[in-house]
């Protein structure tokens, strides 16, 4: 006899469960349960990472019984057993429990890959007739989706003839595949409920299972699933009243645990493993095919081969490096052998759409490290640049899919996405799901009230995050400071409860832009649902579930310098007619680096920030590899690792570039001994510690920039023993593996930074030749990056920029450059930089000017403005090109109605209009002028704030001021002041 737990609760059922899908397997393997079926509530969310929790303990036990064959101890990751049973791996078996819309309740278990289909796509029906978070399921559904399916009758909660119908209707209509379930409810109850349900069955004549019911592993949980349903309902926990769990029995159970509590229905216990045996369905029969994506009678690979081979003329007109070639050839002939050729094609067919909408585009990641997407024109970066080998992005060896990374333009990309949607269908192409996880702030702030603590109570602890999650002195010191009693029994509860539910799933939202595309149905490979933007639909497993899987992805991401730097080339198209694009833009320009190593920065991609600004006279970077190393130096994981000085003061010859061995030499030679990026920590790993490929590649994981449970310290004993027995000193060692450790806060792969660092030098070089084109392009791209419009717009000034003010005549809605009398390019203001004027209005002014505009009434006559965007318009002195002040502007704006008709003429229809008697309105002064002007744009061209009050800030007997500084000399004394250095340090 044997027994499988078939109905349990994870934490994926939303703040519902009280485990982790993980928890379930890791405590079924140390209860000795047969098999566990995690079966979420109208979702299969969780079942990737019980499955990956599967795999990992087969892994551990194969370990240990290679070690010792008599008999294999439980893993050490997971907690002691209350007893000692023998240790084995527990099954997975994929379920779902269905929700009826009317609380009707079956759980399902697929028997095999085609009801797993059925499944999923039943539930991608529930999914798609509702709103993000809600499914629309009805009876017919389980009718039509159930074949296949193991299902388990949930009788409680309903009308008993409804209710009794409905089950007839099931069994007949599937006979041999419905299961009466028989719960525990742990009230008292039980044993004459199990009477009652044990007769029922005999009845419909269908069998019976039972079930704990789990929603936690562990009864230690209890309190804590209590919390997460204060939180689903709204209320205190103390007002949970019979919404609260009774005890804490609802938990995983042995199979003697449930002998004993279903005594004298045996056979009830027994059933649940015959069940678990017929569903053979696992997640590794998944097969996931790509699109083939040819026409034809072309297979793939020669698809791949041609447009390569055309790409590869293109980028070397002159004829390609046989370097190049061999490389080509090598790659193709991995992607051929590993049959990646189709996910090559469609991200080629992405990015060729793209481009031929005139839609800016650049691949990042690992695939700025290989020829072929280089001569596929995914990526711009030449993969001659970095010093990694291509199966850093494709190896045979880790056998896990590779992971293109496209940015578009942000203004854009949703016609990209739209595109894909449309090619394949919303029934082969969705987005990944994101986990959103409690975190430290929404922990403080939901748990908190959950138990009863005041919003100043909570506001304090928010004030205080990072002190909370750190030592127990520190935190204990952080409670005084902010006037709380470390000691308050409640107040020590409610942060353990707080520290338990960190890493909770909280809800799924989309990812930012994963892309999975198929051959057959996607809604058969997993469940499709809507997400909370209009026409996106996702699918509930993440990036790192469809890793485990084996499932590609495409991300197509969003990007604002690219909309900068294509508005940029158009306005150079249109104003010198040149044409660039990101691969043919002059390459290593002195002049360009002149600029960046005196931290004249404002502005250009990833070096704008005052930590860059004050490293970049430091670094001084001459060279493209230089901004290489400046894009991945300033990052917190180098940071922390301390890896920053010492490498500054290499570069600059104050101390002696060393290696502790030639193997090393070999790995950190171009970073001056200093690991720098991810690639570099496996190297390390792999040449001076000894591990593995496979070791390394996990270690690698754990680094990921933004991994919820990587933990880089577990390889520590590993690594260390390994440097030591190939005879590193244990300083060094440690030294090493503090600077690796530093990466699991960020850390960037030389390939990701090779790709940025094309965007760096792209903005540094419009910014050097074309200020005007640059400046205009940015503040068109608004909003993004660090500086608002106002700075931008001081910087172009101080770089020899004329910029004009709004003028009713000759702005547009974007800005605009206008020719000066002596040729230059002068930065006109649009419309868009005005607050609260819509653009639609904008738009039909700009539609209906012709000639241009006489006085504001015309402008309502003709453009048909309410009279609140015309005041607005006059607010912002965008009649001041007609010789109408500003006040005299607002008056005329305010005399029009709000209704938008036309007033009435005088009796004589002189066609003159409104007539009102003159009147002499006081000219505004410069201040006032001034703050109308922050009013309206949050910008002045008139005059800074502070010269206003000059005379009133300087003392009598001050002496006369200094010459003034030209405008780059202040901006180079500005950037290169003590206080902002000290600001980097």
């Amino acid at each position: 006899m044997s027994f499988a737990e078939l109905d349990a609760t994870s934490n994926f059922t939303f703040l519902t469960g009280g485990s982790h899908p993980e928890e379930y397997m890791a405590r079924a393997a140390i209860l000795g349960i047969e098999a566990v079926a995690i079966a979420d509530v109208n979702s299969v969310a969780g079942i990737v990472r019980a499955h990956t929790q599967t795999k990992e303990i087969a892994r551990e036990v194969r370990l240990r019984q290679a070690v010792d064959p008599i008999g294999p101890p439980k893993p050490a990751h997971l907690p002691d057993p209350p007893s000692a049973p023998i240790f084995h791996v527990p099954r997975l078996v994929p379920a779902a429990r269905i929700v009826l819309t009317d609380g009707f309740t079956v759980t399902c278990l697929p028997r095999d890959r085609a009801a797993w289909a059925r499944l999923s796509r039943m539930i991608s029906a529930g999914r798609l007739r509702a709103p993000k978070g809600e499914c629309d399921l009805r009876f017919e559904d389980l009718l039509e989706w159930g074949e296949g399916q193991e299902m388990l009758l949930h009788p409680a909660g309903h009308a008993p003839g409804d209710w009794r119908a409905r089950a007839e209707r099931l069994s007949n209509r599937f006979p041999g595949q419905v299961t009466l379930l028989m719960a525990l409810h742990y009230d008292g109850q039980d044993s004459a409920r199990f009477a009652r349900l044990a007769a029922l069955a005999t009845d419909l004549g269908l069998p019976a299972a039972a079930s704990a019911a789990p929603v936690m592993h562990h009864g230690a949980r209890r309190k804590l699933t209590d919390v997460l349903t204060a939180i689903r309902e709204g209320v205190r926990v103390d007002q949970l009243g019979r919404a609260a769990l009774a005890n804490s029995e609802q938990r995983l159970r042995s199979e003697p645990e449930m002998l004993r509590l279903f005594e004298g229905h045996e056979d009830a216990v027994s059933r649940t493993s015959e069940i678990a045996a017929r569903c053979a369905f696992d997640l590794d029969q998944l097969r996931y095919e790509y699109p083939s994506e040819i026409a034809g009678n072309e297979t793939p690979s020669d698809r791949l081969s041609r447009l390569a081979h055309a790409g590869l003329e293109r980028r070397y007109p002159a004829g390609a490096p046989q370097k190049v070639r061999d490389l080509l050839a090598h790659e193709l002939a991995l992607i051929a052998k590993l049959k990646y050729e189709p996910y090559f094609l469609t991200v080629h067919d992405v990015v060729a759409f793209a481009r031929s909408r005139d839609i800016l585009c650049q691949g990042r990641g690992s695939a700025a490290n290989s020829v072929v997407c280089y001569c596929l024109g995914v990526t711009s970066v030449s993969p001659e640049i970095g010093t990694m080998v291509f199966e850093r992005f494709v190896s045979e060896a880790r056998d896990e899919p590779p992971d293109i990374d496209v940015d578009f333009e942000h203004e854009r990309r949703e016609e990209v996405i739209q595109h894909i949607y449309d090619r394949y269908g919303r029934h082969r192409a969705g987005l990944c799901a994101t986990v959103i996880h409690y975190r430290g702030k929404r922990a403080i702030r939901e748990v908190g009230r959950a138990m009863g603590l005041t919003e100043d109570t909570i506001g304090a602890l928010s004030s205080q995050l990072w002190g909370f999650f750190s030592a127990d002195a520190v935190e204990e010191k952080r409670f005084r400071e902010i006037g709380l009693d470390p000691a308050d029994r409640h107040l020590q509860q409610t942060m353990a409860l707080i520290h338990e539910v960190i890493g909770f799933p909280r809800h799924l939202s989309q990812h930012v832009g994963g892309f999975i595309m198929t051959e057959g149905r996607l809604d058969e490979l997993c469940p499709v649902e809507n997400a909370t933007m209009e026409d996106r639909t996702v699918i509930p497993w993440d990036k790192d579930d469809i890793d485990a899987l084996g499932i590609l992805k495409v991300d197509v991401l969003a990007l604002g310098m690219l909309t900068c730097i294509r508005k940029a080339f158009d306005l150079i198209r249109e104003h010198h007619g040149i044409d660039y694009d990101l691969a043919s833009l002059p390459p290593e320009d002195p002049g360009v680096y002149d600029m960046l190593c005196k931290a004249d920065s404002l502005g250009v991609f990833q070096v704008e920030s005052r930590a860059q600004m004050n490293f970049l006279p430091r670094m001084r970077p001459r060279c493209f590899y230089d901004l290489v190393i400046e894009v991945a130096i300033i990052r917190p994981g180098p940071i922390q690792g301390d890896m920053v000085h010492p490498y500054l003061r290499r570069r600059n010859g104050e101390e002696q570039v060393t290696f502790p061995s030639d193997e090393l030499g070999k790995v950190l030679g171009k970073t001056l001994g200093v690991p720098l990026f991810q690639e570099q920590a496996m190297q390390i790993a792999i040449t001076g510690a000894g591990f593995t490929p496979d070791e390394a590649d996990r270690l690698r994981r754990s680094l990921a920039t933004f991994k919820k449970h990587g933990n880089v310290s577990e390889f520590r004993a590993r690594f260390l023993n390994g440097m030591r027995d190939n005879g590193y000193e244990s300083d060094f060692a440690e030294r090493c593996f503090s600077q690796i450790e530093g990466f699991g806060s960020y850390g960037f792969p030389e390939s990701h930074a090779a790709s940025f660092a094309l965007l760096v030098y792209a903005s540094a070089w419009l910014k050097h030749h074309h200020p005007a084109v640059f400046a205009c392009a940015l503040l068109n791209a608004q909003p993004m990056g660090f500086y608002a419009p106002a700075q931008i717009i001081r910087d172009a000034r101080e770089h020899g920029v004329e910029v004009r003010p709004v003028d009713i005549n000759r702005s547009f809605w974007d800005n605009a450059l206008e020719r000066t009398d002596e040729g230059d390019l002068a930065l006109r203001l649009g419309f868009r930089q005005i607050r609260a004027l819509p653009e639609e209005d904008a738009q039909w002014l700009i539609a209906t000017r012709r000639n241009g505009y006489r006085a504001v009434e015309d402008v309502w006559r003709r453009a048909g403005l309410a009279s609140k965007h015309l005041r607005t318009l006059a607010e912002a002195d965008a009649f001041a090109g007609l010789k109408i002040p500003r006040r005299q502007a607002l008056w005329a704006a305010r005399a029009l109605p709000d209704s938008g008709e036309l007033p009435l003429f005088k009796g004589d229809l002189d066609g003159e209009g409104i007539r009102e008697p003159a009147v002499a309105l006081p000219a505004m002064t410069l201040g006032e002028e001034v703050v109308e002007d922050y009013v309206s744009f949050r910008l002045t061209l008139r005059a800074h704030p502070l010269s206003l009050l000059r005379e009133r800030l300087t003392p009598k007997d001050a002496p006369p001021p200094p010459p003034q500084p030209t405008p780059q000399t202040a901006a180079a004394n500005m950037r290169s002041h003590p206080r902002n250095v000290r600001h980097f340090a």
